[in-house]
């Protein structure tokens, strides 16, 4: 066995939050017509509106991750795609941005601060919290869509399990998809 690594639990995340957004994705456009904008009990009050909302928190904290300039321009539009084709193409884009920031990681590179647009000011975190807090948010809105689902005629998909070794077997076509093996997220 190897030496404890403290970013694998960052690259896992990163993995699992892919591979969940396919899922969910996925499960959305088996959706009957009028469904994914259809006005819903939760935060945002459709599967699109709450899809997009995904879309374009990941936008502004990858990008501000990244060191980019990004800012507040990332709510410009609260929801950039209509359609969940092209919502999907660029969700699956900034994914793959995250798990590459993620792969790249290293422990003092979690430690440096990251600066983060906010209205009239500039908050300053660690950038192992800020992944902390984008994991967390991403899972909190996905949990409401899967939700929104049960009320549709698609089943909600299977986002509860984390990547361990044992449950491989779910996810072969779908590593396979993402670019990615078992190999790679069980390093």
């Amino acid at each position: 066995m190897s030496a404890f690594d403290p970013i694998r639990g960052f690259r896992k995340l990163a993995y699992n939050n892919a591979l969940a957004n396919l899922r969910l994705h996925r499960a959305c456009a088996m959706l009957k017509s009028g469904e994914f904008e259809a006005k819903r009990v939760s935060f945002f009050p459709s599967i699109k509106a709450t899809l997009n909302h995904i879309l374009t928190v990941d936008w502004f904290y990858v990008d501000a991750l990244e060191g980019g300039t990004l800012g507040l321009r990332a709510f410009d539009i609260e929801e950039p795609y209509g359609r969940l084709d092209e919502l999907s193409r660029e969700q699956a884009e900034v994914d793959h941005r995250l798990a590459a920031l993620c792969e790249a990681l290293t422990p003092e590179a979690a430690m440096q601060v990251v600066d983060i647009q906010r209205s009239g000011r500039i908050q300053r975190e660690r950038a192992e919290d800020v992944l902390n807090h984008l994991f967390q948010h991403q899972t909190h809105h996905r949990g409401q869509v899967h939700a929104m689902l049960a009320g549709t005629s698609v089943a909600p998909p299977q986002l509860d399990e984390f990547l361990a070794a044992d449950d491989a077997r779910f996810r072969g076509g779908e590593l396979a998809e993402l670019g990615w093996d078992e190999a790679k997220l069980m390093r």
